[in-house]
């Protein structure tokens, strides 16, 4: 089973330390809580979209499990949603649920949108649903929260953070779910096109725009200023910025002994001295040394 202490992007814990130490947020989640924003939320989308399961377009359906199997989740429940814009989101507390749009599914391929599937269940894994849920209810107006609606803006914007920095620990997920090339290509369809359009995109080339972008973004006071008004409202990072972070994230040692620790667990092997799982194609067990 996957841990997410063996992925979790060291900016999103920062982040989720820095957002939990804020005074008054305790307070403020569970007032929103209170107010019945997930009921709400989820009934609206059970009225509105369409659950998929082994006998609703289980071609769809069929994606999920084996994404929760792997990463040892429950099953949310899982919908799809008209909308040509593609898209996907985890919501609730009480009742998750992840829901996909029409738009998403047209112009990703079977892996590609396993890496999207694998990148939502992450949020399950690593616990982000709830602060993601509380940033929805949070956003979308502090009228109702009374005297703690004062509290919004610096939340809104810590959270805000938190949520971007939590997004790289997902696409972690979703690379050790499919590969850092899946997780790639979904990014390349999200921001240039489907696969008729972006198939030949040349990765390392994207990615070094974001270098280019943080040159701009650290050319002087003035440059900081507007890119940091740009960047303080975006719930995601920026599209290049997540690509070059997945693609240097699968080149690490990290990811290099998570994947092997994980194919040699499922290789069902196990060393004859130490008894700890090893993978098929090795000649010595690399936890003892013992000759396989």
């Amino acid at each position: 089973m996957i841990k997410p202490a063996e992925f979790i992007h060291p900016e999103d814990a920062a982040a989720l330390r820095q957002l939990e130490s804020i005074p008054g947020f305790p307070a403020l989640v569970k007032k929103v809580l209170a107010l019945g924003f997930e009921k709400l939320k989820y009934g609206f989308n059970m009225a509105t979209a369409i659950r998929l399961s082994p006998t609703q377009l289980p071609h769809l359906y069929n994606h999920l499990p084996p994404i929760c199997e792997k990463l040892g989740i429950e099953e949310p429940e899982f919908y799809l949603q008209m909308d040509p814009v593609p898209n996907a989101w985890t919501f609730g507390d009480t009742k998750i649920f992840i829901t996909i749009t029409s738009g998403l599914v047209e112009v990703l391929d079977d892996e590609e949108l396993d890496a999207v599937i694998a990148h939502e269940c992450g949020h399950i894994l690593c616990r982000h649903v709830l602060y993601h849920s509380i940033a929805q209810y949070i956003l979308a107006g502090a009228d109702t929260l009374g005297i703690l609606g004062s509290l919004t803006v610096p939340v809104q914007y810590a959270i805000l953070y938190w949520s971007r920095k939590s997004e790289l620990s997902c696409d972690r997920c979703a690379s050790i779910t499919t590969s850092p090339d899946a997780v790639a290509r979904v990014m390349a369809r999200l921001a240039g096109g489907p696969k008729s359009i972006t198939e030949n995109l040349n990765m390392q080339e994207w990615a070094g725009q974001a270098d280019q972008y943080d040159h701009i973004k650290n050319d002087g006071l003035w440059n900081k200023t507007l890119q940091l008004a740009i960047t303080l409202g975006q719930s995601h990072p920026f599209s290049a910025v997540r690509v070059r972070e997945i693609l240097k994230w699968g080149q690490s040692q990290q990811y290099v002994s998570l994947m092997q620790n994980l194919n040699a667990e499922a290789s069902g092997k196990r060393c004859p001295e130490c008894s700890l799982p090893v993978s098929t194609d090795w000649a010595y067990c690399k936890n003892c040394g013992t000759k396989l």
